[in-house]
């Protein structure tokens, strides 16, 4: 943990008492590390390490004795506290809360607007499956994805970027989310360090809380990373791993150059960093393409890479594949296997016909038209504002610096009591610092929605200024 990290820290502290409990590595009536000695290993100040040990006697988790410490309770208790004590990694899913509040203008969800979808064409590829598979629904998927679909991916990843992945190192996940939840959960153990971009995809550092991850953020910007930084961090913390989203990054729509991406790889096998490359916008790109995935410059295994399709292909179906070496995806299969015994061999199914068919591929060049179109409306409604931002060359969304003063908590509950909604840069961050910044979603609102909400978002945040 880092020493200016979050200011809930305490509670990563008292999830991992809690977790080494569960675990049995501290027992009832064992005596706990000092919390001079914690606070050492988490490197964080021993208050934070002391509010954690009080909270966690309050719930009778911990019992103290007189001058000799802390120590665990008696097991029933804990059992008994098993609701009050459910991990705060768990209660926290900030992204899922933000889409959930009802919006007329939705500008938090970076998901395609249902309407850009082919639906038509996509209801005919629906009642072909059943023509071709009439059996589908009688059986379950191969836990590591449906044959046909991994052969079909492993020419698709060829012929576009230029890298050979076998059949039997691919795994079909439910969304690129899940993925990174599996990744988590197979190569993350308690008080790991790993390292972030700053900021990144909320959910990916809700995910890595919850499998108790010290998390370092390494800042990322419109040229990318400051390798010398990157380099000191993966030198001095020996991270376990890095997850990355280094093409029309989520969310400031950043695209990582070439000479980096071939440099990260060389960092990541000279100190044994696995990195995590996350790919959900690829096919996304306004004036030219991306350059090729990390992956495609890795010799040695150190990268995974996960292609999500949920975003804009279909985001009912659930798709992603996982592109990884053996030995780490027999590990992968057994975690997939006990999440959901395999992805919907009716939904790999239908992306099967639908994604690789050439009307897919067409519909792919008018979608990229459309959303260009969209955050060009966005961008020329922002214009007469002090709203900073670097116009992306792709993906759903724009990384807007707010003026300083603005308390945006204040403007985001203004605003949702206007029906609009947006995400704060906060909980894309790390460090819960980036208090000035917010994502604007392009891809779900309408032309229309667009010009009206932004319109309303700048009147909330001129009223919200005038009434402070």
């Amino acid at each position: 943990m880092r020493k200016n990290a979050s200011k809930e820290l305490y509670k990563q502290v008292y999830d991992y008492v809690v977790h080494q409990i569960k675990r049995g590595e501290w027992k009832e009536y064992d005596k706990l590390p000092s919390v001079r000695a914690l606070a050492k290993e988490f490197k964080v100040h021993r208050l934070t390490v002391l509010k954690a040990f009080q909270l966690l006697k309050e719930d009778e988790i911990l019992y103290v004795k007189d001058k000799s410490g802390y120590f665990v309770g008696p097991e029933k208790v804990l059992k008994e506290n098993e609701g009050r004590t459910i991990s705060t990694y768990v209660e926290n899913n900030h992204l899922s809360t933000i889409h959930q509040v009802p919006a007329a203008y939705q500008f938090s969800k970076a998901l395609i607007d249902p309407g850009l979808l082919p639906n038509k064409y996509f209801s005919e590829y629906v009642k072909k499956v059943f023509d071709l598979y009439p059996k589908v629904l009688g059986t379950y998927s191969n836990v590591q994805g449906d044959d046909e679909l991994r052969y079909a991916f492993s020419s698709y990843l060829l012929k576009t970027y230029r890298f050979y992945a076998s059949q039997d190192e691919l795994l079909i996940t439910s969304g690129a989310q899940q993925a990174i939840d599996l990744l988590a959960k197979t190569l993350i153990q308690p008080k790991d360090t790993i390292l972030v971009e700053r900021p990144t995809y909320s959910t990916a550092i809700d995910i890595f809380r919850q499998y108790g991850a010290n998390i370092v953020g390494v800042e990322i910007g419109p040229s990318g990373y400051d390798l010398s930084e990157l380099e000191h961090y993966m030198k001095n913390y020996r991270p376990r791993l890095f997850y990355v989203n280094p093409t029309f990054h989520n969310p400031t729509g950043y695209t990582v150059p070439v000479v980096q991406r071939k440099r990260l790889v060389e960092l990541a096998e000279e100190y044994k960093c696995v990195i995590i490359e996350d790919d959900p916008f690829r096919d996304i790109y306004f004036k030219g393409k991306p350059p090729l995935p990390i992956y495609t410059f890795d010799t040695e295994g150190y990268v995974i890479y996960i292609r999500g399709f949920s975003k804009y292909v279909s985001p009912g179906l659930r798709i992603a594949v996982v592109v990884c070496k053996h030995p780490l995806m027999k590990n992968l299969i057994i975690a997939k296997s006990l999440a959901d015994n395999g992805t919907s061999l009716l939904d790999q199914k239908i992306f099967l016909l639908y994604f690789f068919s050439e009307r897919m591929q067409i519909h792919l060049s008018k979608l990229r038209t459309a959303l260009y179109l969209r955050k060009e409306i966005m961008e020329r409604e922002l214009n007469d504002t002090s709203w900073k931002w670097t116009s992306p060359g792709g993906g759903f969304t724009l990384w807007v610096e707010m003026p300083e003063g603005l308390a945006v908590d204040q403007l985001l509950k203004s605003s949702i009591k206007h029906s609009l909604t947006f995400v704060p840069g906060i909980i894309c961050d790390t460090q819960g610092r980036m208090g000035s910044w917010i994502r604007l979603s392009y891809s779900y609102a309408n032309e229309e929605q667009i010009q009206k909400g932004i319109r309303l978002l700048i009147q909330t945040s001129n009223d919200l200024k005038y009434f402070d």
